[in-house]
């Protein structure tokens, strides 16, 4: 028991000071900015396979809101007087890789395919979202309300997006 208040202490001892914060902060957008130019590459060509109608314009409407969230990082990067790094960004990127490549191997199969696309796009952006979410906590210590009201925005968009893949998923699966 005596262990539990020494832990909330070191959590006080942790000082993010404004540069390192920076640092950590375009280091991750850099990896979800990678990742989103990734996903609004790749899905175009999905969505032309899938058979289920409502996929598909959920796909579509997927990479207008993508197309918008890279729109906004990118001010975030000119409101830092930041550039994307091109540094290791193959976390995210060979995540949506891999789930690109088990959607493919459902080729032949038009529903179980259309059911892998839903199925990783749900996980997609359960990722995206936790990464606003966290990237939003810390744009508040950046003390810049710009860049937090931005990546709230993104964070809306992608949850606004797995809501709708989890409707249509609900409606697939059951009819």
């Amino acid at each position: 028991m005596t262990e539990q208040p020494d832990k909330h202490r070191s959590w006080k001892r942790i000082k993010l000071g404004s540069e390192k914060l920076k640092i950590f902060f375009i280091k991750h957008l850099d990896r979800i900015y990678g990742a989103k130019l990734h996903l609004v590459s790749k899905l175009p060509g999905i969505a032309e396979e899938v058979e289920f109608a409502d996929l598909k314009n959920a796909i579509i409407e997927t990479v207008e809101d993508v197309e918008k969230q890279i729109a906004r990082m990118e001010v975030i990067y000119s409101l830092l007087d930041a550039e994307v790094s091109k540094g290791s960004i193959h976390g995210l990127t060979g995540m949506i890789q891999d789930a690109f490549e088990a959607i493919n191997e459902q080729r032949g199969e038009a529903e179980l395919r259309d059911l892998s696309i839903i199925f990783y796009l749900q996980n997609i952006e359960s990722v995206e979202m936790a990464s606003f979410q966290i990237l939003q906590m810390a744009a508040v210590r950046l003390k810049n309300k710009h860049i937090s009201q931005l990546l709230k925005e993104n964070y809306e968009e992608a949850k606004a997006d797995r809501t709708l893949l989890l409707l249509i998923s609900s409606k697939y699966i059951t009819n």
